[in-house]
């Protein structure tokens, strides 16, 4: 007579340390980018080189909100595959934003709102929202694409549910950011 093990409902081998890493790479840029834009010496002071970065930002924003309501849409059709494609088209709009977004702190630093602009008690609290936000969504991003990538369908579902929207929130307000700081600068 053979007896069978219970059934577990622990998370399948790694799960955790991957979860743990995504958390740790996370804080890490995380902490690095408000190095870069808080402490770290600009390369351009003028802002000459590369003046068109900040607009290229806005428009990696703005891709990678077409790209996530797509993929919602998707989703919601049962197209798994072109979900998928979507999704990972959003990654890479956010990933290159990412780039972009570094690469103008290190030249630029950081760009402050005009103090006696109209907009200004608006953009502010905006702004902390999407900073704060966007702290947030970045290992829920990467965490949602690990249950997805993984196969772990139920999990992707449930953390997907927080991620969209907060994902979406920071592409949409990063645009909105922008022009906001563009008409404030004239």
């Amino acid at each position: 007579m053979t007896t069978q093990a219970p059934p577990t409902h622990a998370r399948p081998a790694g799960a955790g340390l991957a979860i743990a890493a995504i958390l740790a790479v996370s804080a890490a840029a995380t902490a690095f980018l408000f190095w870069l834009i808080y402490v770290h010496p600009a390369a351009d002071q003028a802002s000459v080189s590369y003046a068109f970065l900040p607009a290229l930002n806005a428009l990696l924003n703005g891709l990678s909100a077409t790209a996530l309501l797509l993929g919602y849409t998707l989703i919601k059709a049962g197209r798994i595959r072109a979900h998928r494609a979507a999704m990972m088209t959003a990654f890479g709009f956010s990933t290159l934003f990412l780039v972009s977004y570094i690469a103008h702190h290190a030249l630029h630093g950081d760009v402050r709102y005009p103090v006696h602009a109209a907009l200004r008690m608006i953009y502010l609290p905006l702004l902390v929202s999407h900073i704060l936000l966007a702290i947030v969504a970045l290992p829920l991003v990467l965490v949602t694409f690990f249950f997805s990538l993984t196969g772990r369908i139920p999990q992707h579902r449930k953390v997907a549910r927080w991620t969209f929207p907060l994902w979406l929130y920071v592409s949409v307000t990063g645009v909105i950011t922008y022009a906001m700081l563009r008409l404030a600068q004239g």
